[in-house]
This record gives C-alpha cells, structure tokens and sequence, in this order.
C-alpha cells in the first residue's frame, strides 16, 4: 500500500473511532509499517506515572524505562528539553549537538543508546488544550525513507489528538471557525503543495497563499502547517477526502 495511503486510512480509522486503545494499537502498528521501532509519545512527565488523562503510548525497553522513572530523567532528559523550544521536527543528532549539555544529561543520552535508543527523530506536539508532549521516534534496522517524513508527521500528530479527546471527552475548547481560504488552503498543505502551487491551483498570489496559512496557524495556536491541518480535519473545517489528489 502507498505510504501516502496508510497516513489516510489511519486518518480515517480515527474519525470513526472512540476508543483510546484501538487508536493506540493502530497508532503503533501504522508507525511500525512505516519502519519505526520504538515510539514514545506522551506528555513531558515520567513514563511509568502518566498524568490523568494524558497521552501516553511508550514500546520503550521495559529496564529503559524503569531505570528512566527511578532517576527522575524526565526533569533532566535533553530530547524533552529540547521538544519544549524547538519550533519543528528535529533528529537528535542535529539538534542535541547544538546544546551545551552536563555531565548528566550526556548520561541520559549515552544509557538510553545502550538500549537502542539513538539517531530519534522528535515531533514537539503542542496546541492550547494540551500540555506539552512529544513523539519520539526511533528507527528499525531497515531506517525510514526521508520521503516519509510528511506521512509520520500526519499519523503522528492526529493519533495523539484523537488519544487526547477520547482520554479527554469532556474536555471544552473555544471552536475554532476558519475563513473560506483558509480551509482551502490548508487542505492543499494536507496533500503536500507548497505555497506557489496552492496560489496556482487557487488563483492567489504565493505570498497570499502563505499569509492565509499562518492566519489558520494562528487561529489554532500551532507552530506547524501539518498540526494545523490536522485540527482542522478533527473540527470538520476540512474532510480526510481533502487531503487526497485521487
């Protein structure tokens, strides 16, 4: 099955689905088949003792994890830290080589590699009615195509807010109405267009384009175009069928 076509089917799966741990198990299932190996993506607090009503899906080692909560690495773990400021996705590698880290944080990097965990990739997920979280990923050993990356992203960002709603039903959030170009635009971000090729289709300039997207951004407090696109799916603004050329 096309990459492209596994992000929409899980897409789909959640829209229809209410329950926490089918999401959950497909969520891991549908990162796996795109070659991921370990995933942790949950709240920025310990992975043993999650918040009420907090996202928390972690295949981590089992020892990792226990020897992780023990030491209170979630305070300290420079891959959390990082999530917290960084505007976009980022490898650990680029990113970790750019901070000046302690004696313990290097500790955390080098034990958790002991167990496999090394050269992740991390999603920041941030939105008003979430605290903060990250999708940590860690690739098998066949790797992850690159080209990917925008499905991984799609998957990632609408599994924990699908997790979020349905471990959080009562949970009430200020709607959010989007204009007419708004939408439209953003569902031509869902299907992978840039801002030149969003103005074509629509018959706007680029640059308008670009400053209807970062309005919809903006409306919805996300620092990323695929988070915006995919709280526009869950509010109804734009359909799954949107995002798809076929």
């Amino acid at each position: 099955m096309p990459k492209s076509k596994v992000a929409l089917d899980f897409l789909e799966f959640c829209e229809r689905q209410t329950d926490a741990a089918l999401i959950e198990k497909r969520f891991v299932s549908t990162l796996e088949g795109l070659g991921y190996r370990y995933i942790a993506c949950a709240s920025h607090v310990d992975p043993l003792r999650p918040r009420p009503g907090g996202v928390s899906i972690v295949n981590y080692p089992t020892p990792w994890l226990e020897q992780y909560s023990s030491g209170n690495f979630a305070l300290i773990d420079p891959v959390l830290l990082a999530a917290r400021v960084m505007p976009a996705p980022f490898n650990w590698a680029d990113a970790l080589g750019h901070m000046r880290l302690n004696r313990q944080q290097k500790r955390v990097l080098a034990e958790g590699a002991s167990f496999g965990l090394s050269a992740g990739l991390t999603i920041p997920l941030r939105s008003p009615d979430i605290v903060p979280a990250s999708c940590s990923l860690v690739a098998g050993p066949d790797g992850v195509d690159p080209l990917y990356l925008a499905e991984t992203l799609m998957i990632v960002v609408f599994g924990h807010g699908a997790m979020h709603r349905c471990l959080n039903p009562n949970a009430i959030r200020e709607p959010v109405v989007l204009a007419r170009r708004e939408r439209e635009c953003l569902a031509l971000v869902g299907r992978g267009k840039s801002d030149w090729v969003i103005g074509e289709v629509l018959g706007l300039s680029a640059r308008t384009a670009h400053n209807a997207i970062e309005r919809a951004k903006r409306r919805y407090g996300v620092s990323g175009r695929v988070q915006a696109v995919m709280r526009a799916v869950f509010d109804g603004q734009i359909m799954v069928d949107d995002l798809s050329d076929g």
